[in-house]
This record gives C-alpha cells, sequence and structure tokens, in this order.
C-alpha cells in the first residue's frame, strides 16, 4: 500500500496510490489525513481501508505533493550509520547509534524548495531512509518486535548545515539540522508489506544531475530493527514519528563534492519507494 498527501501546504488531502498501475483514490471517507492517529488505527486494524471499488477516484496532476505524514511529534536522526560515511566524516564507525534530533516543521514536500540559511555558506545534502512508526514503541523486549511498530518507509533528505552542525554546535549536531525546510519527506508512505527487507534497498542521490551517493541499506552499521529496539530503550516512540536511518557516504563533507548554491537541484532516489527532487533558494 502505498500513501501520499497531496495540495497546498497546510491543505493536503490523503490519497491511496492504486496497486495496479496509475490511478489514486481519495481516503477522505476514511480519515482527514495521514497522521498518527490514523496509522495507530491502521496499525491495529488492517481492515479499516475499505475496498477500492468503494472509494472514490481523484486526479492529481499538477498538485503539489506534500509530506506523506502530517504534523509528526518528533523526527529522530541516527548519526553515521553507514561505516563509509563514517569515514569520509573522519570518525571511526559508532558503537552504538548516535542519536539527535531535529525540528519536527522542518518537514516539507519531496518537491518543495530548499532553503539555504542566511550567510550558509556550507548546506549539504543526505539521502536516507525514513522509518514512519504505526504503534507506539516502549521498552521493547527484543530487536524481533521491532518491525512490527513500523507503518512504513519513505524517502528523507537530512539537509544538513555544516558549519552550524560541526563548528558552532556547541557540542550538539541539532542546530545544523533544525534549519527551516531542512526535511524534505516523500513522495510516498510505502507499508511494510511491500518492503518485506528494509536492508535490501538501494538508495542514491544527485546534484544537478551528476551522481554523489550509491549504495545500499545492507551497509547500514545499524539495521532499522535494532534502531527501533535501541531507541524504545531510551524514549517513547509515537505513532506518525519518523527516524532518519543514516545517510552513505558522497555528501559534501567529505571534500570530494562542493556544498550546494542557490538553484542547484537535489534529487533523491529508494528502490521501491520513488523519487524526490528540490530545488535549493536562498532564504529571505
Amino acid at each position: 500500500m502505498r500513501l501520499m498527501r497531496v495540495g497546498e501546504v497546510g491543505r493536503e488531502r490523503p490519497v491511496l496510490v492504486a496497486p495496479d498501475g496509475p490511478g489514486y483514490y481519495d481516503l477522505r471517507p476514511v480519515t482527514d489525513d495521514i497522521d498518527g492517529a490514523f496509522l495507530a488505527a491502521l496499525s491495529e486494524d488492517p481492515g479499516l481501508l475499505p475496498e477500492l471499488s468503494l472509494l472514490p477516484r481523484t486526479e492529481i496532476e499538477g498538485e503539489r505533493v506534500g509530506a506523506p505524514v502530517a504534523r509528526p511529534s518528533a523526527v529522530v536522526c541516527v548519526g553515521q550509520n553507514y561505516a563509509a560515511h563514517a569515514v569520509e566524516s573522519g570518525a571511526a564507525p559508532p558503537q552504538q547509534p548516535i542519536i539527535f534530533y531535529k525540528s519536527p516543521n522542518t518537514v516539507v514536500g519531496p518537491s518543495d524548495d530548499v532553503l539555504i540559511p542566511r550567510g550558509s555558506l556550507r548546506t549539504d545534502w543526505e539521502v536516507e531512509l525514513a522509518v514512519v512508526i504505526g504503534r507506539r514503541a516502549r521498552y521493547l523486549a527484543s530487536v524481533d518486535e521491532a518491525l512490527a511498530h513500523v507503518a512504513g518507509y519513505t524517502i528523507s533528505n537530512d539537509v544538513s548545515e555544516r558549519a552550524y552542525q560541526l563548528d558552532e554546535s556547541g557540542g550538539q549536531w541539532s542546530k545544523g539540522k533544525s534549519c527551516e525546510t531542512f526535511n524534505p519527506l516523500g513522495p510516498v508512505l510505502v507499508t511494510p508489506d511491500e518492503v518485506p527487507d528494509p536492508q535490501r534497498l538501494g538508495l542514491r542521490s544527485w546534484v544537478n544531475g551528476e551522481p554523489r551517493q550509491d549504495s545500499r541499506t545492507s551497509d547500514m552499521i545499524f539495521s532499522v530493527a535494532v534502531l527501533v529496539h535501541h531507541l524504545s530503550q531510551y524514549l517513547v516512540l509515537e505513532p506518525g514519528d519518523i527516524i532518519n536511518t543514516g545517510t552513505p557516504e558522497g555528501v559534501a563533507l567529505s571534500g570530494r563534492f562542493p556544498y550546494l548554491q542557490p538553484d542547484d537541484v537535489v534529487e533523491l532516489e529508494i528502490e521501491g519507494l520513488g523519487r524526490q527532487r528540490s530545488v535549493l533558494r536562498p532564504a529571505p
């Protein structure tokens, strides 16, 4: 199942993508939005969605695509979760997950502009597999329980301002991660029945059509299941929360590529989850 939110900012409507090809169904007879409450209800009762024949068809051509999850209460991020990226960052692979937060209001649509902060010279891209929680996760007893708490997967760009993150951070990373528009998400939320193994996905990024990142989620140091279990020992994951699971090598921080400039175009793709495209603009 593939879920979308389509429409103007703050007025998105929930849409179900037809499983058999192009086509879209209006989910408003079932829910006002794709949010934590809906994802929790769907996790408890997959039969909440009626047969497609009972849903009205809708068209989305020419409309903005919003983030596939509305109003997440938390965006929890994992740092240096690919060994090669840790090396290019100048660090040894971590022995435990490195955790930081992004402000939830960084989440924007997959084709929305990304705003370069005023005076920034080191704005960077990061393609990441995003995990969306569907069932409350608190003190999970084992890693084997973890994936049952996942509502689905989508594409995340963990945009970063490296000077804010590393030079002006005061020891925390969130200052360089929480600038406005710094988390394009989507286009679709893909439920676990279509992603039987989240550790077997290819993920890539491009800047102005030139390849940057090309890796697989099998190269994660800590798997999705390990991350969900680990996080549940330290905090409560609520339905609708987002976990950005880390980025592979190939970012500007490596020194191999220039940082982002106004009018640059960043494109991200994850196997089976679609593609997103953002244009960089100076923050007004």
